[in-house]
């Protein structure tokens, strides 16, 4: 065996606890699965139509390694329009795959070993592992105490010389909470003079009830040290079509392109093509998903308070994640008993760092009859636990 030769960073980092999870539950029968963020609506007929006809024409050679111009364009556009970011398509727009592999090559570009990246906590799993890849030091900041968000005031404490990166993941995987416009504008102002990159993870920025998504990248001074990804995985139903989209400066992004190209060279051209219909006559086709996202939110939320739950109502996302403290169980204890006896899994929240301890994660992306019907087990099983 040689696996000591295997780099010690990888070896250190773990697979995310949400599929660890969902893997685990696999085996057990007749459970309804609360577990993953996968939009349960199907890719739009247009948007698959478009990449059928891709096919058909032969559209399947490598393209530009930041993406087809059509497709940057298109992103560029449609991001304009929504939420005013202004981006030059020809160089400051990278289609990645997926928004997991922007994150990856954002940070690998940015971060040196010695230097630290500021996160909440709790918090998607995804950004640690690549902060600690690049043998940076990843800073979770207690965001439980401020209904989940990142305040400028929490990051004062928390800044150092050695801070690079400062990650704000909103709307909030696995909270489903938004950062305000004035929260936004403070941060701005405590980060105006200070040489610290933000890295904006917009990808559920199409999935925000009750106001319109705000970006820290439209603030005066923030657009040249800020990094914006986003992507069609959560606004189309196109989770399996791995379309990300990292917007930044053009002096970032000339290096990141580097980054990107030694790593995959381009984004599937097929794919490419469907997220160019899906950006420009399916530009709006979130806005059906996202009422119906509310109401299921709604209901979910509404239970869940009359189970006796402390929840966070979310304004964005589709996920809800409630305090079972009072329960003085580890929450993958929890979970795993809810499981064995009520055939309803959850996501343990110490999957989201150890300041998700305390707190299960439900994704409330699946049909109103699983909702209701995995809401009636789990009040019977809260009602047999106490």
């Amino acid at each position: 065996m040689m696996e000591h030769l295997i780099n010690e960073n990888v070896r250190n980092i773990e697979i995310s606890g949400i599929r660890k999870f969902f893997n685990l539950v696999a085996k057990y029968d007749d459970v309804l699965s609360l577990t993953i963020g996968q939009p349960d609506f199907p890719t739009p007929m247009h948007v698959k139509n478009a990449a059928i006809h891709a096919i058909e024409s032969n559209y399947t050679s490598y393209t530009h390694n930041a993406g087809i111009l059509e497709l940057r364009k298109a992103a560029c556009s449609f991001v304009s329009e929504k939420y005013g970011q202004t981006y030059n398509p020809e160089a400051e727009v990278i289609v990645t795959v997926g928004a997991s592999q922007g994150i990856d090559i954002a940070l690998r570009t940015i971060l040196e070993p010695g230097t630290e990246v500021i996160l909440p906590g709790p918090v998607y799993p995804g950004y640690e592992p690549i902060i600690k890849l690049c043998g940076a030091t990843p800073v979770h900041v207690d965001t439980t105490i401020t209904e989940f968000k990142l305040t400028a005031d929490l990051l004062t404490e928390h800044i150092t010389e050695k801070t690079r990166c400062i990650i704000l993941p909103y709307p909030s995987n696995p909270t489903g909470v938004t950062l305000p416009k004035d929260e936004l504008v403070s941060i701005a102002k405590l980060l105006k003079d200070k040489d610290i990159f933000v890295l904006s993870d917009e990808i559920y920025s199409e999935l925000v009830f009750d106001h319109e998504h705000f970006s820290i990248s439209t603030i005066e001074g923030m657009r040249d040290k800020t990094i914006v990804i986003n992507g069609i995985s959560k606004s189309h139903s196109m989770t399996g079509w791995r379309i990300g989209l990292v917007f930044g400066p053009e002096y970032l992004m000339k290096q990141m392109l580097k980054v990107h190209q030694y790593n995959v060279s381009c984004t599937s051209s097929i794919s490419q093509y469907a997220a160019l219909e899906a950006l420009t006559n399916g530009k709006d086709d979130a806005l059906e998903m996202k009422v119906q996202y509310q109401d299921r939110m709604e209901y979910v939320y509404q239970r869940l308070l009359r189970m006796g739950l402390d929840v966070v109502k979310p304004s964005g996302a589709f996920y809800l994640f409630p305090s079972i403290e009072k329960y003085n169980m580890p929450s993958f204890d929890f979970a795993l008993k809810m499981v064995e006896e009520a055939g309803v899994a959850v996501v343990p929240g110490s999957a989201f760092s150890p300041l998700g301890e305390g707190y299960v994660r439900l994704s409330y992306a699946y049909t109103m009859e699983s909702l209701e019907k995995a809401m009636d087990r789990m009040e019977k099983f809260l009602k047999e636990l106490t």
